[in-house]
């Protein structure tokens, strides 16, 4: 007997046993139990969901022996023949190769004739949306007022191609792509049925790849057991789709945490070795980012029996929520751009360099190449674990001053003009980092100053992040108490406070419970004085360069405006 692949082999013969589409079976269901059958279908949802199965389905439903049910029984002659694709009474167009009108005509002139064997004879016309404007209309009688014993079931992957006057003659139904859950589980089933062995994170990778067509799904699935001889693994059907095994994202990042670009670019070439696709690479990145993102804000939601779940919370922990973000995009803009490179390979090594110059930096790390601070004096982010940033500007500001072309007599500046921030943020930024004072508890109950004792904590990420958002409340004995804003009640994750705690524990010298209350704050927590003095030196910057002499020309003579966004302090 000739081999019958998994997807017509175990193509759904009745409602119960279609997988995923279940509010389009329930009504169904519920109209053939009630006798509402209407005389024209629309099914419409992209390749391999279950359109065409479901028309089957349901003219075995309105031809079965036993009567119009939502259960055909599956054994009399009009259900093993619709099953078989032999039965008269079901005519099966496929509009793309029948798209002319005279093609339309003539099926339309024999559904005036009753049904050879069964109770109704059914029209189903597969991807409708290519026939052409003349057979449409060739079809609108018929299809508004066809005779009782016909039914027409459409089915199409582009619904906004049919006319509207074809449209509000049907009952339409949208199916919806398949989960990747929903489809790995699937096939484990279906190989618990075949009696073959396979890997869960082999299924996995077929329903990705899938990409929500169950067709696609079991194609891949026949096409991986060959591959395997027999065997579903998951490093077999990683080498089959060529993609990438998570590891190397991993080590990447690993790497760039290590703050070893060699190693990242030894990845690359191990990647470039193995003939490995680097356009999916990046997708997987962008991809591995975002489980990174929901794992740092709510990593309750990050599954149980997820294989790389330990290393996935592991980096949520060592990498800047914020960070973070920047290399999703920087990794969907690689993605995007990587027709440009030279090659595919120089587009995602550019891309991995991309990732390590925008990392956030170790307080004290040296001023990249070309900084006009000295080493030492500060970083790219400004703060040890804090959010990365672009590199300084080469002007301490930009002003732009609309369309303005000067003229010989105004002389133009040497040098853009570097402004120093307020001498009062200033101030408090340097005392707050630069002395950090050791609090024991007892002094701290004295004089509680939570600004100075965050500043003098080790902390990065989220853990950082939820004590700048938090007032200092009381701290007694081996007890501190801090408040948190209900409206930053999503920092308040159980591995933040872990990280807190134990800061606070070494930082004091001796065992510390922390207890983080929900209440509006009273004071000013460490994240509302960042954002002021941010503030205060932006209203600065704008006013020095305001009162620069070019500026002040410049506005005077052309009637300029000055743009304040385009004002950065540095």
């Amino acid at each position: 007997m000739t081999y019958q692949v998994l997807a017509r082999k175990w193509r759904p013969r009745t409602f119960e046993t279609l997988v995923g589409q279940e509010h389009v079976v329930r009504a169904l269901t519920h109209a053939l139990t009630g006798g509402r059958l209407h005389h024209a279908y629309l099914f419409t949802g992209t390749r391999g969901v279950g359109k065409t199965t479901l028309a089957r389905i349901l003219a075995k439903s309105l031809n079965c022996e036993s009567g119009v049910t939502a259960t055909p029984c599956g054994v009399c002659s009009a259900c093993t023949e619709i099953d078989a694709g032999r039965f008269v009474d079901l005519l099966e167009v496929d509009a793309a190769t029948n798209t002319q009108v005279d093609e339309m005509r003539q099926l339309l002139e024999n559904a005036v004739y009753a049904p050879t064997r069964g109770r109704f004879k059914v029209y189903v016309i597969d991807e409708v949306h290519m026939l052409s404007k003349s057979a449409f209309n060739a079809m609108l009688k018929t299809l508004e007022e066809p005779p009782d014993h016909v039914k027409f079931i459409l089915a199409t992957t582009d619904p906004q191609k049919i006319p509207v006057t074809v449209l509000s003659r049907c009952l339409q139904f949208n199916l919806k792509q398949m989960t990747p859950p929903l489809i790995a589980a699937h096939l484990a089933r279906l190989l618990e049925a075949e009696a073959i062995s396979a890997e869960p994170a082999a299924l996995n990778l077929l329903a990705r790849s899938a990409a929500g067509s169950m067709r696609d799904a079991l194609s891949l699935l026949d096409q991986a057991i060959a591959h395997g001889a027999g065997k579903v693994e998951e490093a077999l059907v990683r080498d089959m789709l060529g993609t990438v095994d998570l590891d190397y994202l991993f080590s990447i990042l690993d790497a760039l945490l290590a703050d070893d670009v060699t190693g990242m670019l030894r990845v690359a070439g191990d990647m470039a070795a193995r003939s490995l696709s680097f356009s999916a690479a990046l997708q997987e990145l962008a991809s591995l980012m975002t489980r990174l993102q929901v794992a740092q804000f709510a990593p309750r939601a990050v599954a149980e029996d997820l294989p790389e779940r330990a290393r996935l919370l592991d980096l949520a922990e060592r990498l800047d929520p914020e960070y973070v973000q920047l290399a999703y995009q920087i990794a969907v803009t690689g993605r995007n751009e990587l027709h440009l490179a030279p090659d595919e390979q120089d587009g995602f090594t550019m891309t991995l360099l991309r990732l390590y110059a925008f990392r956030p930096a170790a307080t004290g790390e040296a001023q990249p190449r070309g900084s006009s601070a000295p080493a030492g004096k500060g970083n790219r982010t400004g703060q040890s674990g804090g959010a990365p940033s672009l590199p300084p500007p080469a002007a301490a500001y930009q002003a732009t001053v609309s369309d303005a072309v000067l003229p010989p007599h105004v002389a133009e500046p040497t040098a853009q003009t570097k402004v120093p921030p307020p001498v009062d943020a200033e101030a408090k930024s340097s005392a707050a980092t630069a002395r950090p004072v050791q609090l024991s508890p007892a002094s701290a109950e004295k004089s509680p100053d939570w600004h100075t004792l965050l500043a003098a904590l080790k902390l990065g990420g989220m853990a950082r992040e939820l004590g700048q958002h938090c007032e200092l409340r009381s701290l007694t004995g081996d007890r501190v108490v801090l408040c948190l804003s209900p409206t930053h009640r999503h920092l308040q994750i159980k591995a933040a406070q872990d990280k807190l705690q134990q800061a606070l524990s070494e930082h004091l010298g001796c065992p510390t419970r922390l207890s983080i209350e929900l209440d509006e704050v009273s004071g000013e927590t460490p994240a509302d004085t960042a954002q002021r003095q941010r503030q205060e030196r932006q209203e600065h910057a704008v006013e020095v360069i305001e009162q620069d002499p070019f500026v002040r020309a410049a506005i005077d003579m052309f009637d300029a405006t000055l743009i304040e966004s385009s004002i950065q302090p540095v």
